[in-house]
């Protein structure tokens, strides 16, 4: 996905959500959609509680949160004690 494409269909709006990414301009976080994936909802069931919701949305808010992580540096936890 293009840069163009992404940011066509992940937008900010001071007015919605305190600023947070949402899809195209709608009252929809990309958080909102990535949580409910990670819930374990599968694509079809977003697109069928949101009809104006393409795949290519759900796609957009996976590749958002892939260039986020991207730049992120992750430090593992440090655990003392037994292995479980």
């Amino acid at each position: 996905m293009t840069s163009t494409e992404l940011t066509n269909r992940i937008t900010v709006n001071p007015a919605i959500f305190g600023g947070k990414p949402i899809v195209r301009g709608r009252r929809l976080a990309v958080e909102h959609v990535l949580g409910m994936l990670a819930a374990g909802d599968s694509t079809e069931s977003l697109l069928a509680a949101y009809p104006w919701l393409e795949r290519e949305d759900v796609l957009a808010c996976l590749e958002y949160a892939r260039r986020l992580v991207a730049h992120e540096r992750v430090e593992p936890a440090i655990r003392t004690g037994d292995a479980a």
